[in-house]
């Protein structure tokens, strides 16, 4: 598995390893959409940590997010900006999303692709100059833009409770040649004075890497969870506070992130996916219902 081939290469000093991805764009959660009729939905997100999936994106520092959706009934299609710090250095990541949410009774449906793109990175290596205490070796891929596919589904058993489950897949995920298969289970309870408490369990489903020739390796799978807090005011701003976690260790976070500190002191580890704490101060908007359009 992953951790052997991690040993392996760091013995080896030329070990391969891919960056890390983000996760899909999440507007406010969605109503039953209105009768067949355009809208359009924006906002953004200031967060202490852009955690994707359990790890983070942004090298345990604050990081924004910008988005903007257009919507005619059960159709969507959007875009998203988020800001990161990730072994490519990209100026960010960019989502490009569409799909459909159909609403049948109590059950919404979303089912959609979603691309994500890394503008400007420049591929993380040490093989050619290595710094003094790092290791040698090429740390990403050099394009790591992928795409994935997804399909959701909540139902709300009462007016408080709402229960979701997940799907999503990525052929090649993180441009490694990997397949990464991510399944979630969810749920929601609002309580009084607009607060709701939530969580979710997740796994994902890692595959073999294909574009490191003699060092393709398995890619860690891993366990994921989140529970929080939040409070909205009029529907349109939220306040959350959530706790993170996985199952993966300091080296296999390392392995499965190529963390650019790990490699540039020397350690092979990194703290990317370990327990955090976030808040997330969020604003979603929505074209329809803004009291002066």
């Amino acid at each position: 598995m992953m951790r052997k081939a991690v040993l392996a290469g760091l013995v080896a000093a030329t070990f391969v390893g891919p960056a890390l991805a983000a996760d899909v764009a999440a507007p406010a959660p969605i109503a039953a959409p209105a009768p067949w009729a355009f809208d359009f939905a924006f906002g953004g997100k200031l967060m202490s940590d852009y955690n994707f999936r359990g790890i983070s994106q942004s090298a345990r520092g604050p990081a924004i997010n910008v988005y903007g959706e257009a919507r005619y009934g059960w159709l969507y299609a959007g875009a998203a900006f988020w800001t990161t710090k990730l072994p490519n250095r990209p100026v960010g990541e960019v989502d490009l999303y569409a799909g459909i949410r159909p609403v049948i009774g109590d059950a919404t449906f979303d089912l959609g692709v979603m691309y994500y793109l890394y503008p400007n990175e420049t591929q993380f290596r040490t093989d050619i100059v290595t710094p003094p205490g790092a290791f040698a070796g090429i740390w990403a891929p050099a394009r790591t833009n992928f795409v994935e596919v997804y399909g959701k589904v909540g139902y709300d058993f009462t007016p408080q409770l709402n229960v979701g489950a997940a799907v999503y897949f990525a052929p090649n995920w993180l441009g490694t040649g990997a397949s990464g298969t991510y399944v979630e289970a969810n749920a929601k309870y609002k309580l009084p004075n607009d607060f709701a408490i939530s969580g979710a369990v997740g796994h994902y489903f890692l595959g073999t890497t294909t574009v490191f020739p003699g060092a393709n390796f398995n890619i860690q799978d891993y366990f994921y969870w989140n529970a929080g807090i939040s409070w909205t005011y009029k529907d349109a701003v939220t306040l959350d506070l959530r706790y993170h976690g996985t199952n993966l260790t300091a080296a296999q976070c390392f392995a499965t992130t190529g963390d650019y500190r790990g490699v540039l002191t020397g350690t092979a580890k990194s703290s990317w996916c370990g327990h955090s704490v976030v808040a997330t101060l969020s604003v979603d908007l929505q074209w329809s219902k803004l009291p002066y359009r």
